[in-house]
């Protein structure tokens, strides 16, 4: 499963006055308007996420391109970043005794 598609079942869809658009798909090899529209949503690397005002026109630009982006509302974003920052905490080092249990209580 994409990991981002079993982000988005952990969090309920709701409006948001702000979406976040992540290029997930490379630019090379696009129609020259899919380039143009990816410029205008200020979107030139992947793996880039830019925020944007959730209009009619922004909306209509993401159809465009919605096989090249991931749009996410402000708190699925919010909840995906809280997720990074879960995973890269530092964790307790694991202890692994190799003796055998009757030695190491002696």
């Amino acid at each position: 499963m994409n990991a981002f598609k079993a982000f988005k079942a952990q969090v309920p869809i709701a409006w948001s006055p702000h979406l976040y658009v992540t290029l997930v798909r490379g630019i090379p090899g696009t129609r020259r308007l899919h380039r143009r529209t990816l410029e205008a949503l200020r979107l030139r690397k992947c793996n880039r996420t830019v925020m944007r005002w959730n209009t009619p026109t922004v909306r209509g630009m993401l159809q465009q391109v919605k096989r090249l982006v991931v749009i996410e509302t402000e708190e699925m974003y919010k909840a995906r970043k809280q997720n990074d920052v879960n995973h890269r905490a530092v964790r307790p080092p694991l202890v692994i005794n190799h003796l055998p249990a009757s030695a190491s209580s002696s």
